[in-house]
């Protein structure tokens, strides 16, 4: 693990790990908005992938003034490595049950960034930040409502593969 982090070094970790994170999960939510075996959640996806990249942006701007620029760290390094590799056996072996995998991995991923948006949105509110504080709230509303899409369609998806009859 790294070494303890404090005031504007801990702000600059917390956006480069929210900026990191925010990119796996575009890079994600790009593969499976056009591979995913479900048409209802590549829609879901998809929606979600306009909302991310917006998301991304403003975090890589509002990171900007404080050094941050999606420096990947043991957080960020261990979740994007999750997500590739359930990407890359769901896209390479094509089954329901590894596109199942990385959408769960997907939306976990997504429920970290919702709870990191707290944490933002704290430090805005410590730092009297009105730009973060206004972004961080949105950002946080958001995920909520995708994660809970993502999550029907993901139930959804289970109750497709447990009934599906074997070949």
């Amino acid at each position: 693990m790294g070494e303890a982090k404090t005031g504007q070094e801990f702000i600059t970790h917390e956006y480069d790990e929210a900026i990191a994170v925010q990119q796996c999960i575009v890079d994600a939510e790009t593969t499976l908005s056009t591979k995913h075996p479900v048409p209802s959640s590549k829609s879901a996806i998809r929606a979600a992938l306009r909302e991310d990249k917006n998301f991304l942006r403003q975090l890589k701007a509002l990171g900007k003034p404080h050094g941050a620029t999606g420096k990947i760290e043991d957080v960020a390094e261990g979740l994007t490595s999750l997500m590739n590799e359930t990407l890359e056996t769901a896209t390479s072996e094509g089954a329901d049950s590894d596109f199942y995998e990385a959408h769960a991995v997907l939306l976990n991923i997504k429920r970290k960034q919702m709870d990191s948006a707290g944490g933002m949105l704290e430090i805005a509110r410590a730092t009297k930040d009105a730009e973060l504080r206004t972004a961080a709230t949105s950002f946080a509303k958001a995920q909520k409502a995708s994660c809970q899409v993502l999550a029907d369609e993901l139930a959804s998806y289970a109750a497709t593969i447990a009934t599906a009859k074997a070949a």
